[in-house]
């Protein structure tokens, strides 16, 4: 079942447009916190205003993030958020075209680099950062054997899962609660 919350990106301009380290980087701070103004995207990335406000050009451009001007105090504040929360792309969707192909490719590669950074990060924090959470991290890795089908399926469910997390109502409970990354991937592969 498609969510409506994930965009299929067909695009190679758009791939393109959201491939870069920083508008990735943009992108996930607004899914993390919501809406931001320039200034505070900034913070968060520890970037110039004004090299953030044109890397959100560029991403709303390709609308994948717009502004939202209902939560300005005044004309001169602007706000951004996500248009989806997530998105998606086939590679196959792009076989017909050779240079979109190569798009596609490096959006692929950037994306996986983005996923192991963040894990090595975690890996490299210090003593203190890594106990406070205790054994909570993981890593875990299979080799199962599957056809395609049933590796979709797999996808879907894992996906599921995921999503249940992700859009749950949080317990209003004080517990502290810090933003986690969790990646899967499932590819074909040989040991």
């Amino acid at each position: 079942m498609e969510s409506p919350d994930v965009r299929q990106i067909t695009d190679s301009r758009v791939l393109a447009a959201m491939s870069h380290p920083l508008r990735r980087r943009l992108m996930d701070v607004l899914k993390v916190h919501g809406p931001s103004t320039v200034g505070l995207l900034a913070e968060r990335t520890d970037q110039a205003p004004a090299n953030v406000s044109h890397h959100l050009k560029v991403l709303a451009a390709a609308e994948l993030v717009t502004e939202a001007p209902e939560l300005a105090r005044d004309r001169r504040e602007r706000w951004w958020r996500l248009v989806t929360r997530g998105l998606r792309w086939s590679n196959t969707d792009f076989d017909t075209d050779p240079a979109s192909r190569a798009v596609a490719d490096a959006a692929t590669s950037l994306n996986l680099d983005r996923h192991v950074a963040l894990a090595r990060a975690w890996h490299a924090a210090d003593e203190a950062t890594q106990a406070s959470w205790n054994d909570a991290p993981f890593s875990t890795d299979h080799w199962l054997r599957l056809t395609p089908d049933e590796l979709a399926e797999l996808s879907r469910e894992v996906i599921d899962v995921l999503g249940r997390w992700a859009n749950r109502d949080l317990p209003d409970d004080d517990a502290d609660r810090r933003t986690v990354f969790v990646f899967v991937h499932g590819v074909p592969a040989q040991p």
